[in-house]
């Protein structure tokens, strides 16, 4: 045993991020072993805006032996296999990023340079017609891949859930583990004076709770990372300068698409996600294009259904922290930073930041080269993810105001060195720390009508009728398996629909 290891931990703060937190922890350091304290007020609100998520939710949920049926009931969920896009480059372009690539190389060559020779050729199809989740999600199909055969499965799921509902069924998890949760409010941080760590917090009615490791899942406020240890904000704003957000719900439809839809606006983004129960929509603006009111009233123009309410507002502020991991402070969440869920990487970025805590988990000790590990990493994952975002919005043709500052914008130059090698030649130059492998990449370089100046030349050992005919064979055997697959609303009914209220 080591003699340093941890013997509290405190989480500060509920939500997604706090008992995501609490039961990652509570699974790899179970109490007694370690205490694990979750602090949060009823008082306090949850933010919410991230309903949508990444196949990594279903690996998080697999861990901690949370059962996909038994999750989806109870959080009011659909499936998920990607994100359509409608209006980005331009009005009427439409375009998919789904959970999935366009099927196994061609004599070791990635199908996108095929259907790059294709399509000088003449062929007017979409790369979509070869993409397993589009063929599912366009006709609102959905079934698990280990459910169909092996040459049909080319795709991974995801899902939209309630994010309070999702709290609920992690705060049953761990309390049951051992976590405790301490309800009320936080109105004091104390430090230690030699070493600067974190000592302990105070709560409204004078109880002091002290620990070794904190996590910091306090939302915007960062009351620990921030406000008590002062790590300053890195801004991304002129990168990505959407700034606020209008959100609301809307009655149900019958058609459960399993995908998240995100229209582009003329001064920012409107997205769809399809629950059981409702369904959540949002406007992501740029404040300097519009107000406030005109981007409520765009929203609930956009509406597919009448809404349940009045859209609520939402401000923020695009980047993260400089340090992530800060003494014996963790940054989880909101604390940590903000990107606009335009690719539904809010809670990843929880899920990635914890399993890294736990790769690197620490000693009372607190090795400072671990924890600059920890910030290197943490760093890298969030500029690739900015980079994938930015490239949603540089390639615009459109005329509005908003879309002309997007265009005109400086870009990373991480991000200009990728984009140059996809015009020159197809490739897609992969970093280290990437979220979105190939396929997302090319996703939305060819959705918005970036083509390179050239395909593989090794595409042209094939012969063109067998490409022609091998193309053909695919992209019918993909159309065929979405047909055989069930309508999402009749898989949910049959297997996890959730319990009347």
């Amino acid at each position: 045993m080591n003699e340093a290891a941890l013997r509290k931990i405190v989480i500060v703060g509920g939500g997604s991020a706090g008992w995501m937190a609490a039961a990652i922890l509570g699974h790899f350091l179970p109490p007694p072993a370690c205490e694990i304290v979750l602090i949060e007020s009823d008082e306090i609100g949850i933010v919410g805006v991230g309903e949508g998520t990444v196949p990594l939710m279903t690996h998080f949920n697999g861990l901690l032996g949370i059962d996909e049926r038994d999750f989806v009931a109870a959080t009011n969920g659909s499936f998920k296999l990607g994100v359509e896009f409608r209006d980005w480059g331009e009005v009427g372009n439409s375009h998919f990023n789904g959970f999935g690539d366009y099927g196994d190389t061609i004599e070791g060559i990635s199908p996108h340079h095929h259907w790059l020779k294709l399509h000088r050729l003449g062929d007017p199809r979409p790369i979509e017609d070869w993409s397993m989740p589009w063929a599912a999600a366009r006709r609102g199909r959905f079934a698990p891949a280990e459910t169909l055969p092996a040459e049909d499965a080319f795709f991974k799921h995801a899902y939209h859930f309630d994010a309070t509902l999702y709290a609920r069924v992690l705060r049953a998890h761990s309390e049951t583990r051992g976590v405790r949760r301490r309800e009320g409010r936080i109105t004091g941080v104390d430090l230690d004076p030699e070493s600067g760590f974190v000592k302990s917090v105070t709560m409204a009615d004078g109880e002091t709770i002290g620990g070794d490791f904190f996590i910091d899942c306090s939302g915007f406020v960062g009351l620990l990372i921030d406000k008590a240890l002062g790590i300053g904000f890195r801004d991304w704003s002129s990168l990505l300068p959407c700034d606020r957000a209008v959100a609301v719900g809307s009655e149900p439809v019958e058609h459960l698409t399993p995908f998240t839809r995100s229209t582009a606006k003329a001064a920012g983004w409107q997205w769809r996600i399809p629950l059981q129960h409702r369904t959540g929509n949002g406007h992501v603006y740029c404040s300097d294009f519009i107000s406030d009111d005109e981007a409520a009233a765009t929203l609930l123009e956009g509406l597919d259904a009448p809404a349940l309410g009045e859209p609520r507002l939402l401000r923020f502020k695009t980047g993260h922290r400089q340090r992530f991991w800060e003494k014996n402070v963790v940054a989880v969440g909101l604390a940590a930073g903000f990107m606009e869920p335009l690719e539904s990487t809010s809670i990843q970025l929880i899920q990635t930041a914890l399993a890294r805590v736990i790769e690197l988990i620490p000693d009372r000790r607190f090795d400072p080269v671990m924890i600059e590990e920890y910030n290197r990493v943490t760093q890298a994952e969030w500029e690739r993810i900015r980079d994938f975002l930015i490239l949603h919005y540089c390639p615009t043709r459109r005329s509005e105001p908003f879309w002309r500052h997007c265009a005109q914008m400086p870009i990373p130059d991480t991000l200009a060195y990728k984009i140059a090698v996809f015009e020159s030649c197809g490739r897609v130059a992969l970093f280290s720390e990437e979220s979105y492998q190939e396929p997302s990449w090319v996703a939305i370089f060819l959705g918005n009508n970036m083509l390179p100046r050239r395909y593989d030349p090794l595409v042209d050992r094939l012969p063109l009728e067998h490409l022609r005919g091998g193309m053909n064979q695919r992209a019918n055997a993909i159309a065929r398996a979405a047909e055989h697959m069930p309508v999402q609303r009749a898989f949910i009914a049959s297997c996890c629909a959730a319990q009347a209220a």
